[in-house]
């Protein structure tokens, strides 16, 4: 499978929404409205790249960059195209691309039952550090707390 990975920009803002919206069902997903400001209207402070296979976006990831650290905000796949390694790509190429910008530790928060993601982070480097009780506003799931580059 070709993947592409790029910057996403305004013209990718349904394609973000959509994809939302399937992969966090019943989860308090993302709006269009949210999407914007994090994709264009704080591009400075942000980057937001979208894996593309045969020119459609099948996976996200985002990061606020603040300082020498990011704050990875979302990472999506598509159902349909999980188990081949695109989250892996969107956060390496993440980690390449906020290096450059002279990011070196990354943060990320992931449902403590969420073990696909959890071994996924873990595989990238990333280690547990904490809980965040009650993260999850719609069922009040706790969230394990991770980074990746802090010693």
């Amino acid at each position: 499978m070709d993947l592409e990975i790029r910057r996403a920009g305004e013209g990718d803002l349904q394609a973000l929404t959509d994809l939302e919206a399937i992969c966090f069902k019943g989860q308090d997903p993302w709006s269009r409205d949210a999407f914007l400001n994090e994709v264009v209207e704080n591009s400075d402070r942000t980057l937001y790249l979208v894996a593309l296979a045969g020119g459609k976006v099948v996976g996200y990831m985002g990061v606020w960059m603040v300082l020498d650290e990011g704050d990875i905000t979302n990472v999506a796949v598509d159902p349909e195209f999980r188990r081949r390694h695109i989250a892996e790509s969107l956060i390496e190429e993440m980690v390449r691309r906020t290096s450059e910008e002279g990011i070196t530790c990354w943060t990320l928060e992931v449902r403590v039952d969420n073990e696909a993601a959890i071994r996924l982070y873990e595989k990238m480097g990333f280690r547990a550090e904490g809980i965040r009780p009650k993260y999850y506003e719609y069922d009040g799931t706790d969230a394990l707390i991770m980074w990746k580059g802090r010693e």
